[in-house]
């Protein structure tokens, strides 16, 4: 309830485009149903849901050489997806509009085991198709590090599926996003649908910048 009352102020109150969240609250994942009118109301005001973990769950195993960031928070995205792609989240909630950071981790690039599961287990079962057909549902930032990652986010996701990353103002952050999409070396179409055709479907340009478009 709290969590609702927080959109629509967010969202009603304020003005803005959606919420920020993170990988899971303290004895709940994404999946749980106590977090469905959460989703729901997401859907019916049209809010973009921001998921950027704050933190990893691994704990000690990763207390060293920033381990926590460089490694735990690409297995902080898989894990949350996960609960959102076979929690049946996506599929109670078609019209959410979630938005993963840095390309959502691990996840896209590794869904072929995911799907191996979904049919050859029953207990993988938990959402309607296989996992990989979630991608074009979600959307995903850029911020992968490498154009060759990138360009594999594109080809799993859809060029339509990725925005403009920069995690600004952080130290994982990079000084030109833009150039590293460019460095990737995707076509003309996809590169400007990554640098802001996306953002601008999502209605996330700032007005002046919307203005000019």
């Amino acid at each position: 309830g709290l969590a609702v009352a927080a959109l629509d102020d967010a969202v009603l109150g304020h003005g803005l485009k959606g919420v920020e969240i993170s990988s899971h609250a303290p004895g709940v994942e994404l999946s749980d149903r106590a977090l469905d009118p959460l989703w729901q109301r997401a859907a019916e005001l049209d809010a973009v849901v921001f998921l950027h973990p704050w933190g990893c769950t691994l704990d000690e195993r990763l207390d060293r050489w920033y381990l926590s960031n460089s490694v735990g928070q690409p297995v902080e995205h898989a894990v949350a997806l996960s609960h959102l792609v076979f929690g049946g989240v996506l599929d109670r909630f078609p019209g959410l509009r979630l938005i993963a950071a840095h390309g959502g981790g691990y996840l896209p690039l590794c869904l072929g085991r995911a799907d191996h599961a979904w049919h050859h287990r029953p207990d993988a079962r938990g959402c309607a198709e296989p996992p990989s057909s979630y991608l074009p549902r979600l959307w995903f930032d850029s911020l992968v590090y490498t154009p060759g990652a990138l360009r594999g986010l594109v080809a799993a996701a859809g060029a339509d599926r990725v925005l403009l990353g920069s995690d600004y103002p952080f130290d994982m952050g990079v000084a030109d996003p833009v150039a590293r999409v460019r460095a990737a070396g995707l076509d003309p179409a996809a590169t400007a649908a990554v640098t802001g055709g996306n953002a601008q479907r999502l209605g996330l340009l700032p007005a002046a910048v919307a203005a000019r478009s």
